[in-house]
């Protein structure tokens, strides 16, 4: 672990900081933005579950209103034609999701508990787990959940902070999160800074 903090330390004294300082900044704007906002961020995140997140990305920018309006097989062609890998699971469970839209602000508000609310929208939400609800809710504003993918568990890897991990269960899920608090904690992060700083030193980006 001494290691991974000297390398998050160096960057947090160089100009990334800047830029992670004001991602951050743009993810708490969001947060306050109104539902159907919200919504779309979901539905970017829903996205991403096994695709590439800069293509997802580039799948939200370019559909936007169609999240909100689309029927299920026009949404399902949209994505297609932009390239998802699974246009018709992902226009499913986003037109499905529609039902939460409109109360989706009022349930953030009404549950304070981060990782209350996270088991909620899980058990909820079809086409999200725990990596994607804490995208969801990291994109938002929220600060206290791991975003758990390949690349954070590769970094983790490399530096035997973690064992391999066969299968993404709940239970493996938390426990990487909890090393990844302690790591948040010694380096004087929240767990959404952490995600971008360990993000970069995997990826060379930062994105969202």
């Amino acid at each position: 672990m001494k290691k991974l903090i000297r390398s998050v330390n160096v960057l947090k004294r160089s100009a990334l900081k800047s830029v992670i300082d004001k991602k951050i900044v743009e993810f708490k704007k969001l947060g306050i933005e109104p539902a159907p906002e919200l919504f779309k961020e979901l539905c970017f995140c829903i996205l991403t579950a096994n695709f590439n997140a800069e293509r997802g990305i580039k799948i939200q920018k370019e559909l936007g209103e169609n999240f909100l309006e689309d029927k299920e097989i026009e949404l399902a062609l949209r994505l297609k034609k932009a390239g998802h890998r699974f246009p018709n699971t992902r226009a499913k469970y986003i037109v499905e999701a529609r039902k939460h839209k409109n109360i989706l602000k009022d349930v953030i508000k009404s549950i304070g508990n981060q990782s209350e609310l996270r088991d909620y929208l899980v058990k909820k939400i079809k086409g999200i787990g725990y990596k994607e609800c804490s995208h969801f809710l990291r994109n938002i504003g929220f600060d206290d959940c791991a975003i758990i993918d390949f690349h954070i568990v590769d970094i983790l890897r490399e530096h035997n902070l973690i064992k391999p991990v066969k299968t993404m269960s709940k239970k493996t899920y938390l426990h990487i999160e909890s090393i990844l608090k302690q790591l948040a904690k010694k380096l004087g992060l929240t767990l959404a800074e952490l995600d971008l700083y360990l993000w970069y030193l995997e990826t060379g980006k930062v994105l969202k």
